[in-house]
């Protein structure tokens, strides 16, 4: 009887050890809030892809982690979300790394190459498969934030109110670009210059510029650029290929559980799959719109990017500014341009 007790004593005090190691397991899965600000402005397709991420997260936590998202200049202006960010003001953002390239150089090229990938599956498998996800990381580790992944997604085009039909037809013309897009064009002698995106309609329509980048073909679409643009060049060279990243505050981050963290990286190769599979097929219907308007659509050869793609390796090189880690970024992606026979 003696044994039986014991063993019975013996069992019960494991089942009591396991429902008091409980609450520590329970206490690294307790409910998480964050607040995050998109890059985009409500009503958007790019807002209502974060909507889907930040559901997508709740998901996968069993609604444990709640992201309240705010669009874009709703928390704080959106050239002050970078500061805010690390600051800790709230825990996560969705930006674009080249409004940051002037202090940090490596977000030039993980934000878009000008005349780089053509295919943003190129660019995302640079990211997944050859180590750009560590070096972007590497790049905000530096400014005390923690990159979490890439949206992905294809060109910007180019409006103008002039025809061109050759990348050597740029050469002279005035035209809007920002950020590294603004000194390649530069180089191949186009014109640039400065102005906020809200301008751009009212520059096209007084002859300020004569052709210009603004955004995606179904925002330029509703910002009427159809009116005062009749031509569109396509592709975008300056920006073939888009990604904005999510950024989240270090010490947030790193207070998370690894399920949570999970949780994030795959919301977010989620999200740019489908967001770029959404924009290829509202491209299809929007450039109908736009022919019913009256505007023409010209292709530029496929040669003639290929050899300002050669001239645009200077330029990239040169926008490194010698910093050691942008340089191993280029370095990088022009081996894999190489592989894939683009160089």
């Amino acid at each position: 009887m003696k044994d039986v007790s014991r063993r019975r004593f013996l069992a019960a005090s494991a089942i009591g050890g396991g429902v008091l190691a409980m609450p520590a397991v329970a206490r690294a899965q307790e409910a998480v809030e964050w607040r995050m600000q998109a890059l985009w402005d409500g009503g958007t397709t790019p807002f209502e892809f974060e909507k889907a991420f930040v559901a997508r997260v709740a998901e996968l936590t069993d609604g444990k982690f709640d992201i309240k998202l705010f669009s874009a200049g709703q928390l704080v202006p959106a050239a002050q979300a970078f500061d805010a960010v690390r600051s800790g003001a709230f825990q996560m953002m969705k930006t674009f790394d080249g409004y940051e390239a002037g202090k940090i150089p490596s977000f030039a090229f993980t934000s878009t190459i000008p005349f780089g990938f053509p295919n943003p599956d190129q660019y995302e498998a640079w990211f997944y498969e050859l180590g750009g996800l560590d070096m972007a990381r590497e790049a905000y580790a530096k400014a005390g934030l923690f990159y979490i992944a890439p949206t992905v997604y294809g060109e910007e085009p180019m409006h103008s109110t002039v025809k061109i039909e050759s990348i050597a037809d740029m050469a002279g013309k005035k035209g809007r670009f920002v950020g590294l897009a603004s000194a390649v064009m530069g180089d191949l002698g186009v014109a640039v210059t400065p102005m906020a995106t809200a301008d751009v309609y009212s520059g096209l329509e007084k002859g300020l510029i004569d052709f210009a980048d603004r955004g995606d073909l179904t925002a330029n679409f509703e910002a009427g650029l159809g009116e005062v643009a009749k031509f569109i060049i396509l592709p975008g060279v300056h920006q073939p290929t888009t990604a904005t990243s999510y950024v989240a505050n270090t010490a947030a981050y790193d207070a998370l559980p690894a399920s949570f963290k999970a949780a994030l990286a795959v919301a977010a190769r989620e999200i740019s799959g489908s967001l770029r599979q959404r924009i290829i097929v509202q491209d299809t219907i929007v450039l109908d719109k736009y022919r019913e308007q009256g505007v023409e659509i010209i292709q530029l050869d496929p040669a003639d990017i290929a050899e300002a793609r050669a001239k645009a390796v200077a330029s990239w090189n040169k926008a490194t500014k010698g910093d050691a880690l942008a340089t191993r970024i280029v370095e990088s992606q022009t081996a894999f341009m190489q592989s894939l026979g683009l160089l």
